[in-house]
């Protein structure tokens, strides 16, 4: 954990709960815990480079990896061990310093570019299976926020955010 410098999480299944609502016309609605956004906040602000990876849609996704700071954000993607290599590769990281976080088969496509296959709770037990760590929260219910705390814990940051609380500098 202390050695991670690139987390790249998946979005449906792991920043919301995986559900998705969709309108009369088709558009797509999704739901994000606020405190997975302090949590992503917090591994920015400390240094940590965050990146959305998703086969998904853009629009709500890409709105809060907006809102976040999050400058790496990939939706409609096919392929996520290639985009995970050209991402490493574009931010100078390897695959020693990254960590991954999703929930489903089309996951585990990534194990052999990442240092760390992390899944939440209520993730395919053939993800859990393989996973180095397995969350006690579920996705979209703060497993996000507990792996940014870890990552903080581990690089002896945490401790200073738990005494002082946290205070976002803005600019």
């Amino acid at each position: 954990l202390k050695e991670i410098s690139l987390i790249v999480l998946d979005v449906d299944g792991v920043l919301t709960d995986g559900g998705l609502w969709v309108d009369s016309v088709g558009g797509l609605v999704k739901r994000f815990d606020v405190r997975d956004g302090l949590g992503i906040r917090m591994l920015i602000c400390n240094g940590i480079k965050v990146a959305f990876l998703s086969g998904g849609q853009p629009g709500a996704t890409v709105a809060r990896a907006n809102q976040l700071g999050v400058n790496d954000c990939f939706v409609g993607v096919k392929d996520k061990s290639k985009a995970i290599r050209r991402l490493q590769k574009s931010l100078g990281c390897s695959s020693a310093s990254t960590a991954f976080l999703g929930d489903d088969l089309n996951d585990l496509v990534v194990e052999k570019d990442v240092s760390l296959l992390v899944v939440p709770e209520n993730a395919h037990s053939v993800l859990k299976n393989r996973a180095y760590i397995v969350l006690r929260s579920n996705g979209g219910y703060g497993a996000v926020r507990e792996f940014a705390e870890r990552v903080l814990r581990a690089k002896d940051v945490y401790t200073k955010i738990k005494r002082k609380g946290w205070l976002e500098k803005n600019d």
